[in-house]
């Protein structure tokens, strides 16, 4: 609760109670003055009303903006984990690879050439 919330039910408050003496005493300006008093103090409370919901979806904007925050530097954390996991992944197989085509290199060498020949037979326009 906020000062105008509390300031706004004192506010009518008071307007009630100069109306309800206005009424009393049969004057109409009390009244009418304690109408007027009612209707600003209900105002003022309605307008604190507001604000503290204006501050209260402020501050969990706040929070979610920076929720949102960690948690895309928690993904982009694990994004570059796992890039280096696939990166050394793929160097050692791509090392093994090598090693084994060093190993084997007629088994290498008629692989490659079927592979450059059937390559070469399905790009070509004449079948």
């Amino acid at each position: 609760m906020n000062r105008d919330q509390i300031e706004g039910g004192f506010r009518n408050l008071k307007g009630r109670g100069r109306t309800a003496l206005g009424a009393v005493a049969g004057r109409a300006r009390p009244q009418v003055e304690g109408a007027y008093e009612q209707v600003a103090g209900v105002a003022q409370a309605a307008y604190g009303r507001t604000r503290e919901r204006a501050e209260d979806l402020y501050e969990d904007g706040y929070r979610l903006a920076d929720e949102a925050a960690s948690r895309g530097r928690h993904l982009r954390d694990e994004a570059v984990e796992r890039g280096r996991y696939l990166h050394d992944e793929a160097h050692r197989r791509g090392r093994a690879l090598a090693v084994r085509a060093e190993e084997n290199r007629g088994t290498t060498l008629a692989l490659v050439a079927a592979t450059a020949f059937g390559l070469g037979w399905l790009l070509s326009r004449r079948r």
